[in-house]
């Protein structure tokens, strides 16, 4: 194929002129090759879908992550249908053949993931019934990483504790707060000026805002009672339970699973994986790293009694093929994070998010959908 199809110098004295047809055929192959590298090997775009990371990243922000931070991954995956993560477009149907499967490989990247870093990843949960997807056609979240390989990880009445000290809080998050008002109500107006938003139609009185914002809203008159939602200690959450039980529930798990009290504000101490960690595997501890051990890694676990069996030998211990993350949303109460479904495995990270390079308000006027402030904001 000659790549100088644009050149008329390239040409051969005497060699017949290529169509039309075959030059532009030439050319779009050309574009989605180059498009599909950069995107494999070096910067992708990404569009927040959800409220998780509000107030510091928006539902209708346009991103670019980058690959090379934390070094691209090569594809699992190769045979897939170009620019379709897992569905194709319109069809529905699978973007890709899950036949032919490489094994995980990272290129050298400028550095490890860090705490606080705010970070794309394939949802690992995807890796289960109904969609059985591999790891790099799983859904792509983002969230920002409170906890590395290695650490000890907690969060206590909402603030999450690493390695014993406070973990610095984001900027932008946000929760739950309560209040009453002296009979007076809110005037709407100061809610938007404060970017207060309300995630529960049922609850009128539980807005979601940033502490700032709170703040803000206490010291008017008419608001009273103005306290963070926070979940009781030591009292988990049957309706919205948390890792390592999560709805629907395994009953197989349920009967064996030790009762740990846990809930979204008050959850762990929890160890992450390192790689190369030898964990003494017990009663209390086995159900949170037995995701890890069978379906990150790929082992055969058996539970016979009190005893545990991994590729068949009885054993009381593991080693760890593979370092894990914690991620967690900056909108604290309405974020599907690893308070649910546990540790992200490292072949699970895509990139790093740097930096905005569009955002757009669905729910604005056609003069102001586009967020002007946000434009090209570097993501921190």
């Amino acid at each position: 194929m000659n790549w100088k199809f644009w050149s008329k110098k390239s040409r051969t004295p005497g060699k017949k002129k290529k169509s039309g047809t075959r030059e532009w055929t030439e050319a779009i192959i050309f574009a989605v090759i180059a498009a599909t590298l950069i995107r494999t090997f070096f910067i992708e775009a990404y569009t927040i879908p959800t409220p998780s990371m509000e107030r510091s990243l928006l539902v209708g922000d346009f991103l670019f992550v980058s690959k090379l931070n934390y070094g691209a991954r090569t594809p699992m995956t190769p045979i897939a249908f170009p620019f379709a993560h897992h569905t194709m477009p319109l069809l529905g149907t699978k973007a890709y053949w899950d036949g032919w499967e490489l094994g995980y490989h990272r290129l050298p990247g400028f550095s490890e993931v860090k705490k606080g870093d705010v970070v794309v990843f394939n949802y690992p949960m995807d890796a289960d019934s109904p969609l059985y997807r591999p790891v790099d056609k799983q859904e792509n979240y983002i969230k920002r990483c409170q906890g590395t390989a290695g650490d000890t990880l907690s969060v206590v009445e909402g603030q999450v504790i690493v390695n014993g000290k406070k973990a610095p809080n984001p900027p932008g998050e946000q929760t739950e707060y309560s209040y009453t008002t002296t009979g007076e109500e809110v005037n709407p107006e100061i809610m938007d000026e404060l970017h207060i938003s309300y995630y529960d139609p049922g609850r009128p009185t539980v807005p979601t805002m940033t502490a700032e914002s709170a703040h803000e809203l206490s010291t008017y008159s008419n608001v009273k009672n103005l306290m963070p939602v926070i979940s009781i200690k030591d009292e988990a959450d049957i309706y919205n339970p948390v890792f390592p039980l999560k709805y629907p529930i395994d009953v197989k798990l349920h009967n064996r699973l030790p009762r740990y009290g846990w809930n979204v504000d008050n959850f762990g101490p929890i160890i992450i994986p390192k790689k190369g960690w030898t964990v003494k595997l017990d009663s209390m501890n086995f159900p949170l790293y037995e995701r890890c051990i069978e379906v990150y890694e790929h082992n055969k676990v058996e539970v016979k009694g009190d005893d545990i069996y991994i590729n068949g030998q009885k054993t009381n211990n593991y080693t760890f093929k593979m370092n894990y993350y914690w991620m967690m949303g900056d909108n604290r109460h309405d974020s599907e994070d690893s308070r649910y479904w546990g540790f992200v495995p490292e072949d699970h990270i895509v990139g790093k998010a740097i930096f905005i390079w569009m955002s757009w308000d669905d729910n604005a006027s056609f003069m102001h959908k586009i967020r002007w402030g946000r434009l090209f904001n570097i993501i921190h």
